[in-house]
């Protein structure tokens, strides 16, 4: 049954945020093992993977007697491209992490890494994703006399290892892993190693590269980019890499299974430029608008991406439909987060702060807009809506991935469920919400087409789709159960 219209416009007008309506990562992370340049290239890392966190960043090194820690709220760019910081972290060998939480406060005790004395030396790691028993491990170490310094689902990994009866530490990290449920790439480093690993499923990306001959571990090819250095593999996943002056390493402690990494990573989340399991971010997500404009023609004038995610798909669409693409939506990229509105008139007005109407384009056109996904659909409605006020004669909304109709446990912000626009609208109830004349989505099957499969295997599907299907992964512990309306969990709520 659709949910009434005006509980969700409530809810989006309330404040203004111009990122609220779009999904967000949590993190990204670095590492760099033996370079004299360790905290700098690190820097420099960071600041490629920052559209995976704006909210904080960290570095910590190790020169060889004892660590350093930089750990900042805001960008990259804020604070660690200043001299002085840098030369506070002397060493040969980094680690490094930008964060987006998925709930609640950010506060600086929650930035990464995360650094511990243990028995055998220091210990400092990096999370990209989220645990789904995250909460309960945190109970039960708490409950045996764990003292958690931070609220994160992180800390549970640095108790464990702690606790850990074996000798070698990467026995002991591997002890770990094996208690761990749900997504994980930890970029870890001791006083002799630079340590990395992706859960069984390889559901977050992580992959080494080299530079100068000294290995390097990265959420996105494109953080080895920037600092020139070489692609060499990806983590596989289920893996554990360690590297040390022996040389590497590499441990699979878990039963081989089919790997099934993130859908999303190809859609949204990472950088264009970077390669994820071997294929071009960009060419999947213009492909994706290639099978978009297959299964949902529809007659216009002009292709209209809605800018930045919407852009390869977009130009696909129009590559592929023979209809011309044009920028009639222009994008201030000088928007942040934090923008005070002293009036309600400016807040109605607010998604005008972020995108402009191109009317030269629009005016008189019938025109298709193409986005990457639709979560609350109120940015969506309003996207619209200024189209039609820059003279557009038609808007067609096209959707290149299936709708949202379930939350991630992974490392995603998303909503609840009751709050996702397609988990409580059917087709047509969202075309009335969003003000389209028409509307569609790119359907699961079309995604795997784009990833070069048929069609998605019912059995043993290819990707992490649950946010389309409702096919998790893994076990929801925290959840209780995969019900049909689950509590997305704030992993900054106290869980004692």
């Amino acid at each position: 049954m659709e949910k009434p219209r005006q509980d969700l416009v409530a809810t989006a007008d309330s404040t203004f945020d111009p990122n609220a309506d779009r999904l967000r990562e949590e993190c990204g992370v670095f590492g760099i093992f033996n370079h004299p340049d360790a905290a700098a290239i690190t820097a420099l890392g960071l600041h490629a993977l920052q559209h995976r966190g704006q909210e904080a960043a960290g570095i910590v090194t190790f020169d060889g007697k004892r660590f350093h820690s930089e750990r900042r709220m805001g960008l990259v760019g804020d604070a660690f491209t200043r001299r002085e910081v840098i030369d506070r972290l002397p060493g040969n060998s980094a680690v490094g992490h930008v964060r987006y939480s998925t709930t609640g406060e950010t506060i600086l005790r929650n930035v990464q890494p995360l650094f511990a004395e243990l028995n055998a030396g220091g210990f400092a790691i990096g999370h990209n994703g989220n645990l789904t028993n995250g909460v309960k491990l945190r109970r039960d170490l708490v409950r045996e006399g764990a003292m958690m310094q931070s609220t994160t689902d992180t800390e549970a990994i640095l108790h464990l290892v702690a606790k850990s009866a074996r000798n070698r530490f990467v026995d002991r990290f591997i002890d770990g892993l094996r208690q761990l449920e749900g997504a994980y790439a930890f970029v870890g480093l001791t006083n002799k190693k630079l340590v990395g690993a992706r859960d069984p499923l390889g559901i977050r990306p992580l992959v080494i590269g080299s530079l100068d001959g000294c290995p390097i571990l990265a959420s996105e090819t494109c953080a080895l980019d920037i600092i020139g250095a070489q692609y060499v593999r990806d983590v596989e996943n289920g893996e554990v890499v360690v590297f040390d002056e022996d040389g590497a390493q590499s441990h699979k402690p878990f039963p081989p299974v089919q790997s099934r990494p993130c859908i999303f990573e190809y859609i949204y989340f990472a950088r264009p430029d970077s390669i994820v399991g071997g294929r071009s971010v960009y060419n999947v997500r213009k492909t994706l608008g290639v099978e978009l404009a297959r299964e949902a023609p529809a007659p216009a004038d002009v292709i209209v991406p809605v800018p930045d995610s919407g852009v390869p798909a977009a130009i696909g669409y129009s590559q592929e439909s023979g209809i011309p693409y044009e920028l009639g939506i222009i994008r201030n990229h000088y928007v942040g987060r934090t923008f005070i509105e002293p009036t309600q008139a400016i807040r109605d007005q607010g998604v005008r702060l972020k995108h402009s109407a191109n009317r030269a384009v629009v005016a008189g056109k019938r025109i298709v807009l193409v986005d990457d996904s639709i979560v609350r659909g109120t940015t969506s409605r309003k996207i619209v809506q200024m189209m039609r006020d820059a003279g557009a004669t038609e808007v067609h909304f096209r959707i290149a991935s299936p709708p949202i109709t379930h939350p991630d446990y992974y490392g995603i912000d998303t909503p609840e469920r009751d709050k996702l626009l397609a988990a409580t609208h059917d087709l047509e109830g969202m075309r009335r919400f969003i003000g389209a004349d028409t509307l569609a989505f790119l359907s699961v099957d079309g995604i795997y087409r784009a990833m070069g499969f048929d069609k998605r295997d019912a059995v043993r599907p290819q990707f992490t789709d649950h946010c389309f299907t409702g096919d998790y992964p893994t076990p929801l512990t925290d959840q209780g159960a995969t019900d049909a309306s689950p509590r997305q969990l704030s992993l900054l709520a106290e869980a004692i």
